[in-house]
């Protein structure tokens, strides 16, 4: 049977990004996004945050310690990932988190950092940068539904 583990965010970080470096210098760095989730009680819409960890490596940990603060609306592609551990009791625990394969900004162009590329997508598993910035895509801008094929 084939696996798909893919999986989209949107939210906020609780806390600002910590960048560190393993012992072999690789960057990592470790969030928590809080993402507001919808639901109905007693027949009236309810608010209530979900907390979830995001753990991102090499350039991707490295833009988003350097773009992103407390507070900062956040778009996270990646894949979750479950580790088990003996802790310092003997108890066994789990841990999931989501580890970002692209992290992007949420919100406009102009709440952002100026010269802060809009996106950031490493363009193979080793972590080569790739950065997108709108007036840059390769993407042409159609002002009339005159050329559209449909």
């Amino acid at each position: 049977m084939a696996s798909f583990n893919k999986v989209i965010l949107v939210g906020n970080l609780v806390a600002d990004p910590e960048l560190k470096q393993t012992p072999n210098g690789i960057s990592v760095c470790r969030i928590r996004l809080a993402i507001q989730r919808r639901f109905a009680k007693a027949g009236e819409d309810q608010q209530t945050a979900d907390f979830i960890d995001v753990v991102a490596w090499r350039q991707t940990a490295e833009f988003v310690s350097r773009y992103f603060k407390k507070g900062r609306p956040i778009l996270v592609c990646g894949q979750i990932q479950s580790r088990n551990w003996t802790d310092k009791d003997g108890g066994k625990r789990v841990s999931v988190e989501v580890v970002a394969d692209e992290v992007s900004f949420v919100d406009s162009k102009s709440g952002a950092q100026d010269g802060a590329p809009t996106q950031y997508t490493p363009t193979n598993n080793y972590g080569s940068p790739a950065y997108s910035n709108a007036p840059d895509s390769n993407f042409e801008e159609i002002t009339a539904d005159d050329g559209l094929p449909f």
